[in-house]
């Protein structure tokens, strides 16, 4: 039995058959799972490659194919579907964030530490969730991406890291276990950080993430929260709110020089640094929330200490950044 022995025709009778009955039955008839890279596309609808595959082979030699048989793996299904002229898409796998993590796992601490089922309308309202662009860009993505039953899968490989899983541990991702020491070292942070994290997300209007990366979030961390971080960046970005602290500052006679290591750029670059400095949130987005901007909650620094506060968490105050620059 060989991929060689299908037809066109085979391809186009598991298609029917695929729109009779529905992706969810067509999959358990055939006993595969959903795909994850590759699905043949025809007038403009997705189909599962390997099923299809498997479904045809049935057709066009009275024998389908089991996933054993697929010893090429999908790139051989998708070789064999463009050669009988079909049109086969090739999408993107996206690990998993930190910050969706961070969810997954207050979801199953929510759930008494156990996988919480694709049915359940808390996997359903976080798979609804998780698909906004503000953390991973549309394109790229599959059908099923971040599906109830993706967030099946990833609450049990949380679960599956349980000390005491009797189990062995699924693979997931190696941060997984990371987020769960984390959610036992410091419950109620962690859950103010899912919170925090899931309001932002309902609230975003934000667009795809840009290809070219923020320097700024490089050296993420899971505590930070890319989501939290880059809200709490366009806050600081503001070019309103950094007008305001300069102009407060000049009220009070506070030069408009780095709080925390005292460079000034007028004296360094003369009239084009003039009134030229960053204006930093001493609280992260998840500690104060969506709060009115007070003028004491802000600081003027430089755009070099600005960066090293952002760097790792926990953040460093101002005052502990200025201690580091004079020690």
């Amino acid at each position: 039995m060989t991929l060689a022995d299908i037809t066109r025709t085979g391809i186009l009778a598991a298609i029917a058959e695929f729109d009779r009955v529905g992706r969810d039955e067509f999959l358990r008839s055939t006993g595969f799972q959903r795909a994850r890279d590759y699905y043949l596309e025809l007038n403009g609808l997705l189909y599962d490659s390997k099923a299809v595959v498997r479904y045809a082979h049935g057709v066009d030699t009275g024998t389908p194919l089991g996933p054993s048989d697929f010893s090429g793996g999908d790139k051989t299904v998708a070789a064999r579907l463009r050669q009988l002229g079909f049109t086969v898409r090739q999408f993107r796998r996206f690990d998993w964030t930190g910050d969706e993590i961070v969810l997954a796992c207050a979801l199953v601490q929510e759930n008494g530490w156990r996988t919480v089922a694709q049915e359940d309308p808390r996997a359903l309202e976080l798979s609804e969730l998780l698909q906004t662009p503000a953390i991973h860009p549309l394109e790229g993505r599959g059908p099923n991406f971040r599906s109830p039953a993706g967030v099946e899968r990833k609450t049990g490989d949380i679960v599956s890291r349980l000390p005491d899983y009797a189990g062995r541990p699924t693979n997931g991702n190696h941060l997984d276990g990371e987020v769960l020491r984390n959610f036992f070292d410091h419950p109620d942070e962690m859950r103010a950080l899912a919170a925090a994290i899931r309001a932002a997300l309902a609230n975003s209007d934000e667009t795809p993430p840009p290809m070219v990366p923020d320097l700024d979030l490089a050296d993420l961390s899971i505590e930070e929260g890319g989501v939290l971080l880059r809200a709490h960046l366009r806050r600081e970005r503001s070019p309103k709110l950094r007008r305001d602290k300069i102009a407060d500052a000049k009220s009070r006679g506070q030069a408009i020089a780095c709080e925390a290591c005292g460079f000034d750029f007028f004296r360094t670059y003369g009239p084009r640094g003039l009134d030229y400095i960053e204006c930093h949130h001493r609280l992260p987005l998840h500690v104060s929330g969506k709060t009115r901007n007070r003028m004491e909650d802000l600081a003027l620094i430089c755009s070099n200490c600005h960066r090293m506060i952002h760097r790792m968490a926990p953040w460093l105050t101002v005052e502990e950044l200025g201690t580091l620059v004079q020690r």
